[in-house]
């Protein structure tokens, strides 16, 4: 094979990755996603282009969790870290566009106080409280 088709190879497995990574990214968070991507393009369109082949081109699109599972995963993640609250929000949304209850991402949220600390797991109840509040439905209070 010469570096040439090898270069193509790559290029096509790449353009796959990321064709697959806009698609997962799309389906979990929807607009919100796609905004942050959309964010980069013109300081880090490489880093852009990354984000979505590699945690959602790769990890997100494989066997053996459910989206709903890996949602759970990122917001206790995101939660614990303490200072990722963009990032927190969106994947609360997220987490709501994949079938996670209100009501369980805040038991998750909470959860982390035990492991992550009582701030970590405020800034997150912050988080929820601005998505919900973005998300509410009509009659139903956020």
């Amino acid at each position: 094979m010469t570096s040439t088709q090898a270069n193509q190879t790559h290029n096509g497995n790449d353009n796959l990755r990321y064709a697959r990574g806009l698609a997962k990214l799309q389906e979990i968070d929807g607009e919100g996603g796609v905004k942050v991507v959309e964010s980069l393009a013109d300081i880090a369109p490489d880093f852009a282009r990354l984000l979505i082949e590699f945690p959602f081109g790769d990890v997100y699109s494989r066997p053996g969790l459910d989206l709903r599972s890996r949602e759970i995963a990122v917001v206790a993640a995101l939660t614990a870290m303490g200072n990722a609250a963009p990032q927190l929000k969106v994947h609360i949304q997220g987490a709501l566009n994949v079938g996670v209850t209100r009501t369980e991402v805040i038991e998750i949220i909470m959860q982390m106080a035990v492991y992550a600390g009582f701030p970590a797991a405020l800034n997150g109840l912050t988080a929820a409280r601005e998505v919900f509040a973005m998300d509410a439905p009509q009659g139903e209070p956020a």
